[in-house]
């Protein structure tokens, strides 16, 4: 199965992909969508967009996995955080691809083993569990990895929790 992880954002949003076989956890690709600081939002959101969709059609992942907002104290942050998410979520509706979301505490308790971990913690976990030396690329597609393993790491107990078993 492959697993497009997705850390949302209106001007860098990251990406992961990562093949699920049995209990393991491959890495297949990362990256950011980037639009132009200077862009007004509909015009940053298209550029995300446009982008994820090339993503999707190069790859056809099976399941997708989104980080929740996480809304501090800035509510125009969080809008805006929402904003690009919906921009995300339309696009991986139009392919049908099923998505869970997951607050951002839960990946990080599911990669790192604790809720509260750094990013930079979290990127040595990731490199971990999917067994490459070091991370190349931005925290943003490190973090959208992290979303991809959470889900990758959740589906077997779902799996048994559908059939009854769990």
């Amino acid at each position: 199965m492959l697993i497009l992880g997705v850390d949302p954002g209106t001007r860098v949003a990251g990406y992961g992909l990562v093949e699920a076989k049995g209990s393991r956890l491959m890495l297949v690709g990362m990256g950011v969508l980037t639009a132009p600081a200077s862009a007004p939002v509909e015009e940053r959101l298209a550029a995300i967009a446009r982008g994820l969709r090339q993503v999707i059609e190069g790859r056809r992942p099976d399941a997708a996995a989104m980080e929740d907002a996480f809304v501090r104290v800035d509510p125009r942050a969080a809008l805006l955080v929402g904003q690009g998410r919906g921009a995300l979520l339309a696009v991986l509706g139009e392919w049908k691809i099923p998505v869970r979301s997951y607050p951002p505490a839960t990946v990080k308790r599911s990669v790192a083993g604790n809720g509260r971990a750094s990013k930079e913690q979290v990127a040595r976990m990731v490199a971990a569990i999917l067994g490459v030396g070091r991370l190349p690329g931005p925290l943003d597609a490190t973090d959208a990895l992290a979303v991809a393993i959470a889900h990758g790491l959740a589906r077997p107990a779902q799996v048994l929790s559908e059939q009854g078993l769990a």
